[in-house]
């Protein structure tokens, strides 16, 4: 997704009020938005504390700065500048950690990202977008350039699936018609599960959910309405359960006395002292396409299939 971002903000460009803050990331993909900024382009080193201040600075005085770096680096690192210079003020500050959940699989937990949004959510003021698709980044990169309060933007590795087409970029999404459980998913493993599912018979397949922003915005009367139908709701996400996505979307169920008689959730498991690809901890933690099928009762066999 970073090219895809890139591509947005160079076409943010032209507004006088934004700047643009890294922490010594980019290279070999941010020198286009660099080049058109200029000075508005800021590379602030390995200082990520002072960069979110600096940040705070900014918008303290009109401009809108946004402040990018790994994910972990620019959520867990300055967390109480985050918490002091910038949501305590409410201030639009919009924050970018690229390489959401295990997106920087070999490099080992201090490079995974799996408690970001939970977090970040429990301060102030602050709001998330997690994009699936690459052509999810330029509406949501438009949505946050007029967005007037602290916000966080996790990036991933886009997983688009060939072949089927996509409703345009939302909060909620609905990706697929099924007669199996709903299934809600949230960031670009979606892709993976949706290409598996597509070819699913229709009586077996599940109903397939996208949510992209948090605090999740209400419940959509199609969902509760797809929800009533199976009374299995399937949770699946690439962060930890603690203040993840099904423990929000449970609260608002229950308080609207919507809650289905079979609730799951498949999150992430963090990392086990071993090493390995996205996929690997994937797999390890049940979140690849293959066991999510497989824990819904869906075979790989031909009966299972269109």
């Amino acid at each position: 997704m970073r090219q895809a971002f890139c591509n947005a903000l160079v076409n943010a460009a032209s507004n006088p009020d934004f700047v643009f803050l890294t922490g010594d990331l980019g290279y070999l993909a941010l020198e286009p938005l660099r080049d058109v900024l200029g000075d508005r382009f800021i590379n602030a080193g390995i200082a990520e504390q002072n960069m979110v201040s600096v940040a705070a600075g900014l918008a303290g005085d009109g401009l809108r700065p946004w402040v990018y770096s790994i994910a972990p680096f620019v959520w867990a690192r300055p967390f109480e500048q985050i918490r002091n210079d910038v949501c305590l003020h409410d201030l639009p500050v919009v924050l970018v950690g690229n390489g959401g959940g295990y997106g920087y699989g070999v490099m080992g937990s201090t490079h995974h990202s799996l408690e970001d949004y939970g977090a970040l959510l429990s301060l102030p003021n602050m709001r998330a977008w997690v994009p699936a698709f690459d052509g999810d980044v330029g509406a949501a990169v438009s949505e946050l350039m007029t967005y007037s309060h602290p916000a966080y933007l996790r990036l991933g590795l886009s997983e688009e699936p060939k072949q089927i087409p996509l409703p345009a970029y939302g909060a909620w999404r609905k990706l697929l018609h099924g007669n199996g459980a709903t299934l809600l998913a949230v960031g670009p493993l979606a892709g993976g599960i949706l290409s598996a599912a597509a070819s699913v018979v229709e009586e077996k397949r599940p109903s397939i959910w996208l949510v992209s922003e948090f605090p999740i915005p209400g419940l959509p009367e199609a969902f509760l309405a797809d929800l009533e139908r199976s009374q299995h709701l399937f949770v699946v996400e690439e962060h930890v359960a603690h203040g993840g996505a099904a423990e929000m979307l449970a609260l608002r169920l229950m308080a609207a006395g919507k809650a289905p008689r079979r609730f799951e959730h498949r999150s992430a498991g963090g990392s086990a002292g071993v090493s390995g690809s996205q996929k690997f901890y994937r797999r390890n933690c049940g979140l690849d396409a293959e066991s999510v099928l497989a824990a819904l009762g869906i075979g790989s066999g031909p009966e299972w299939r269109i």
